[in-house]
């Protein structure tokens, strides 16, 4: 059995477990809470029949505390166990893991957003964001998670990576080259899309005179008001000349501070694994929870 007592005694295996520091997981608890109360009121106004006694009446659950739920959501996104296993180590069935795993994630969600720690999903608000980050040096880059091969052929066909040989859902993320948050997110769209094409879709808009680095995938993408570096790619039949190598060896140092924030978004197995939840909408939400959960991770480095 899980529980937040036994666990935060041991900071390194409270880290393993959930993904987070003790400290991070201290200073997201608060806006947890009223994340947790909002739903609750928002339950209550759904009710067709009036409460009939106050909250937090008859049979403790599964859950007890506000941390042990909060550990409960962290660990099923750092872990991604099935839900049989989920209900295991917390001592529940695999119904109610389910029930409370799709009631949290929408609260840690919300949670990431009160403490200004999602990335933005709209262009006028990337914009706004990225105007607000010292240097106006940006990398973007597209990530694809795998999932499920589908049943129907034409989905077959849309979500079908050429590059990744598997069936996956993809992300165009945005992070700011100095501090390698994640500060901009594309909808989540079907991994047969090409990386540009869903950068011109979402019609982003730079800030003037930012910098831009992206990979030889957004060939012919010049955003406006925007310096880009990209790789040039070796001429059919010929060669790059030295000096072109050099510069090459430097765009991809500089671009590289993505890979390194996709891979720290991707510490949450759940968007690393295997994607075997089929709700409308989950594999969106789940991606830029994760990707909260991450910068709040830069905000709390692992300390010795």
């Amino acid at each position: 059995m899980i529980r937040y007592q036994q666990l935060k005694a041991k900071p390194a295996l409270f880290k393993s477990f959930t993904g987070v520091t003790l400290s991070a997981f201290a200073d997201l608890l608060p806006a947890f809470r009223q994340a947790y109360r909002d739903d609750l009121d928002r339950r209550d106004q759904q009710r067709t029949v009036p409460r009939q006694r106050q909250r937090g009446g008859g049979n403790k659950g599964a859950l007890p505390t506000l941390e042990d739920k909060l550990v409960f959501i962290l660990c099923y996104f750092r872990l991604y166990p099935v839900q049989v296993l989920q209900g295991y180590l917390f001592e529940m069935g695999q119904p109610q893991a389910n029930a409370w795993i799709h009631r949290l994630t929408p609260v840690l969600n919300h949670a990431l957003g009160y403490e200004k720690q999602l990335p933005a999903r709209q262009s006028r608000d990337i914009e706004q964001v990225l105007a607000a980050c010292p240097g106006l040096e940006f990398i973007i880059d597209g990530t694809e998670r795998p999932i499920r091969r589908p049943k129907d052929p034409d989905r077959q066909r849309q979500h079908y990576s050429g590059k990744k040989k598997r069936h996956t859902v993809k992300n165009n993320v945005i992070t700011d080259k100095r501090t390698r948050k994640v500060k901009g997110l594309s909808p989540t769209h079907e991994g047969k899309k090409h990386d540009k094409k869903l950068a011109d879709e979402q019609d982003l808009h730079f800030p003037p005179n930012s910098k831009l680095w992206k990979d030889t995938g957004f060939q012919g993408y010049e955003p406006a008001n925007t310096e880009t570096f990209q790789p040039k790619k070796k001429p059919k039949g010929g060669e790059l000349t030295p000096d072109e190598k050099v510069q090459n060896a430097a765009i991809s140092s500089a671009r590289i501070g993505v890979e390194h924030t996709i891979g720290g978004v991707k510490v949450f197995r759940i968007v690393q694994t295997v994607f075997r939840n089929d709700k409308h909408g989950f594999d969106d939400l789940v991606m830029e929870t994760a990707c909260g959960l991450h910068n709040l991770r830069i905000d709390h480095p692992l300390t010795a």
